[in-house]
């Protein structure tokens, strides 16, 4: 009993360590630093409604196999033992008889091949369909979420710059701060301006901790996008010039619907749709299918000599089966499959138009998004030219601290305003590489 125990104990260890190994492994293989194509590429791997249209495509597989398994032959086996307290009684010429023996046994070999049957027939047709079919929600599911965290990326990247913006604005408080103390100290200047600095300072501390609390809750929501553990330190890498290079856009692409991942979609389940109006025509056919059996028959009234002697028999048999009438249940299953197949019709002319004005109200924000972003790229590079000199003129007792505070604020806000117009431009190019069905899987 106690190596029993001992036994146990060392079998748990061995467990436990392996799960503790397993589970470092898997801490060691996440990203504490992602760029937006790798963070894309996590997304695919661990996004739970990917890995959902995963598992519905293994779903779909295995339905299909299921549904084809009905052209194979079925082969079963019956097995029967039956003992009778009282024989069966028949009447012969006006007398009661009793016939039988008090134990039988049975041991049947049944085999049934469908010849037609549109089920199968129905199964056998749509099959690449309803593969595709399943194939394609898993890539719409991978489009949208790469459209989702690429988006959730931006605007997490923007309270970031943000935050780093408001650190390089307390650094220069600061300098401002340290100058006009010294200047009060030297009789140059009141205390006035020393206590604007103090509350230009308190101002900018202020903001940075909000804009740090904007970016935990953006980094939260590009985390559950990415699947990614919330729990887990996770930090977002980038480079900002190589970002500017890819604000471009070639603005005189049209739309083809015919590319996008939901005419696909609609594309097959017409197909789907017509195979379905088939299969309820098929209705007045009928089913035809090969059956045919072999029997051992054991009868005896000692039970223990039961299985000394067979009786066997064995058949073989063509069965037919015609739907003569059923009400106008087929008639009125075919009009349904009618108005479905027209349904999805109509959906593709709804899709034809919603892309058009999709793609035309996407490419109208993605324009002014640019020439915002080219105004106040502009605004910042004069902000900061205009902050240089006024920091100038204040230290030479030119300028008064109340201008230095403006430009600052001009300046920080002309920061603030490009990062923001940067990644919503970014954002727009999204939605507008969406809408031409340039994003695929």
């Amino acid at each position: 009993m106690r190596n029993y125990l001992k036994g146990a104990i060392a079998l748990a260890v061995i467990c436990f360590s392996c799960f503790g190994a397993s589970a470092q492994s898997l801490q060691d293989t996440l990203p504490h630093s992602v760029t937006l194509r790798e963070a894309v590429e996590y997304a695919i791997k661990r996004q739970p409604a990917i890995l959902q249209s995963l598992a519905d495509e293994q779903i779909t597989e295995a339905g299909i196999k299921s549904r084809l398994a009905d052209w194979y032959p079925q082969i079963n086996f019956n097995y029967n033992l039956q003992h009778n307290f009282v024989l069966p009684t028949t009447i012969v010429q006006g007398n009661p008889q009793r016939f039988g023996v008090d134990n039988t046994s049975a041991v049947q070999f049944a085999l049934s091949q469908v010849v037609f049957n549109r089920d199968a027939l129905l199964a056998n047709r749509t099959r690449n369909d309803v593969r595709l079919q399943s194939r394609q929600m898993t890539a719409s599911s991978k489009i949208e979420t790469e459209a989702a965290v690429s988006k959730a990326f931006y605007d997490a990247l923007a309270s970031s710059q943000q935050v780093k913006v408001s650190d390089e604005n307390i650094a220069r408080i600061e300098r401002s701060l340290k100058d006009a103390y010294n200047q009060y100290q030297a009789g140059i200047a009141d205390k006035t301006d020393y206590k604007r600095a103090n509350i230009a300072l308190n101002n900018a501390r202020a903001l940075k901790k909000t804009n740090e609390e904007f970016l935990k809750a953006k980094m939260a929501y590009l985390k559950s996008l990415m699947g990614y553990p919330g729990g887990e330190r996770l930090e977002i890498a980038y480079d900002s010039l190589q970002m500017e290079k890819e604000i471009l856009l070639d603005t005189l692409q049209q739309a083809d619907y015919t590319k996008r991942i939901e005419f696909k979609l609609l594309e097959t389940q017409q197909r789907l749709l017509e195979a379905n109006l088939k299969y309820m025509r098929w209705g007045y056919l009928p089913s035809v299918s090969l059956n045919g059996a072999y029997n051992f028959n054991y009868q005896q009234n000692d039970l223990s000599k039961l299985y000394n002697a067979n009786y066997p028999n064995s058949f073989a048999a063509i069965a037919l089966s015609v739907p003569l009438f059923q009400g106008g249940k087929r008639k009125a299953n075919i009009e349904s499959a009618q108005w479905q197949l027209q349904k999805n019709r109509l959906d593709i002319v709804g899709l034809q138009n919603a892309v058009s004005a999709g793609y035309t109200g996407a490419l109208a924000a993605y324009k002014s998004e640019l020439a915002n972003y080219e105004s106040i790229k502009e605004n910042l590079a004069l902000a900061m030219e205009v902050y240089n000199i006024i920091q100038l003129q204040y230290k030479s007792g030119v300028k008064t601290y109340l201008e230095v505070i403006n430009s600052e604020t001009d300046l920080r806000t002309a920061q603030i305003n490009y990062y923001n117009s940067l990644y919503n431009l970014l954002s727009s190019k999204i939605d507008v590489q969406k809408a031409l069905g340039q994003i695929n899987y």
